[in-house]
């Protein structure tokens, strides 16, 4: 029944029926068209109902009886791993980004607020005129001075008191981009200078030399993200931090003089992509070396396909629907990972394994829980691929995610956090909603 509503959906729209093909992904990046496929609506559903679904799921993440996202005075707000009883800036970050693509300038200085009052280092006199979110966000998350001045602690108890003081990288990665396309959409005249924010953590990032062990969250000799940007972590990267069409933006709108470093950290970060991911089964380890070799550290996280890692495929995909500048390889990458999670059983694939497929011998926890499952979250981010997958099996996926709860599993297991957030992402993806904001004329 789907392909001969595929069928009238072209001969209404008066197109060719290649255009409405989910097989058949495009050979022409948002950058360029400034065109965003919703691929629910080319398998047949309809459009009505993608609506609803996408804004269930969102006011499920925000408003609803399991939300992550806590409101904090008139203000401020924050969203929190609840299993780990804490606030990072990976969903920090995560939220500033969601908030400009649905057009929330609320929920968005809010955290932006709680954020850099709470995580962020930096000078004590900087930015004291901002929005009451913003100066809740600088003195609780970001360094206000000293040699992590720019960056953001990485974690935070729910009352604003730091669990470390040292930054992750992805956290500046997505706080960067996020501040760009917030400046795009609402420009920097109504509280907050989005745009300065953005150029301060980039500035403050890459004056980093050394001192008390702090670099930049770019390795810059490898021009790779960094996995934490101090000594030590700065010598090895995760995988999913890597988001080479993020870089795109900077260079286009980030005006900071460094437009052509960008432009190639975009292209090494696809480079190393092809070099870190399993070319059998499409897998990739949680950490590795910047050549794509593993670490070989001999600790649960590293080595093996967990947690972390179920985002690559999405970033790859949001990568091929914006910039599409290595489609060959991403359109074999895709066919490559959904191939092995269908080999596992489309449902009941689970969330852990070696990078070679095979299975892992411990199980890392999450929570207080230690077990492999069907999780939801890498259910969304596989089900994210097909944006760029020319197999058939690509549509069981996307019928998988539309039709996959968010409840607890079997051992009343229950991530409302990371499976929430992964979920909300992949509805963004599929229904054409996840965007490069591009400056308002």
């Amino acid at each position: 029944m789907k392909n001969l509503f595929y069928l009238l959906l072209c001969l209404i729209a008066g197109t060719s029926c290649s255009q409405a093909d989910p097989t058949k992904p495009w050979d022409k990046g948002a950058f360029e068209t400034q065109k965003y496929r919703n691929l629910f609506a080319e398998m047949g559903y309809k459009q009505a109902d993608i609506d609803a679904k996408l804004q269930s799921v969102f006011d499920g993440v925000f408003y609803g009886p399991d939300k992550v996202y806590f409101e904090v005075g008139d203000s401020m707000a924050y969203i929190s791993d609840i299993k780990n009883h804490d606030v990072r800036t990976e969903g920090m970050s995560y939220g500033l980004m969601i908030a400009v693509q649905f057009d929330r300038k609320d929920i968005f200085d809010r955290l932006w607020r709680w954020g850099t009052k709470y995580m962020q280092h930096q000078e004590m006199n900087f930015c004291l005129q901002l929005t009451k979110l913003w100066r809740w966000g600088t003195k609780y998350m970001q360094h206000q001075d000293g040699p992590l001045k720019g960056y953001f602690a990485w974690s935070c108890e729910t009352d604003g008191t730091r669990n470390s003081q040292g930054p992750a990288s992805d956290g500046e990665l997505y706080y960067v981009t996020a501040l760009i396309f917030a400046s795009n959409r609402w420009g920097n005249d109504t509280g907050i200078n989005y745009l300065a924010e953005a150029r301060n953590i980039l500035n403050c990032s890459m004056e980093k030399d050394g001192t008390d062990r702090v670099m930049p969250f770019i390795n810059v000799e490898h021009k790779l993200i960094t996995f934490v940007p101090d000594i030590r972590g700065g010598l090895f990267t995760d995988p999913s931090y890597h988001v080479p069409a993020f870089y795109e933006v900077w260079a286009r709108w980030a005006d900071d003089g460094r437009a052509d470093f960008w432009r190639e950290c975009a292209e090494r970060s696809r480079e190393y992509l092809h070099k870190s991911i399993h070319p059998v089964t499409g897998l990739n380890p949680d950490y590795n070396n910047y050549d794509g070799s593993l670490l070989g550290n001999n600790h649960i996280i590293g080595d093996a396909f967990r947690f972390d890692s179920w985002r690559v495929p999405m970033n790859i995909a949001l990568d091929y629907s914006w910039a599409c500048a290595d489609k060959e390889w991403q359109q074999e990458y895709g066919n490559k990972i959904q191939n092995f999670l269908y080999s596992q059983g489309i449902d009941t694939f689970v969330d852990q394994y070696n990078i070679d497929g095979t299975q892992v011998k411990d199980t890392l926890k999450a929570g207080e829980h230690k077990a492999l499952r069907h999780s939801l979250g890498l259910i969304a981010t596989s089900a994210a691929a097909p944006l760029m997958c020319t197999h058939e099996k690509s549509r069981e996926f996307v019928d998988k995610l539309w039709n996959a709860k968010h409840e607890p599993y079997e051992d009343g297991y229950f991530d409302a956090y990371y499976d929430g957030l992964l979920r909300l992402f992949a509805f963004m993806h599929l229904s054409g909603n996840y965007r490069i904001i591009f400056p308002e004329k």
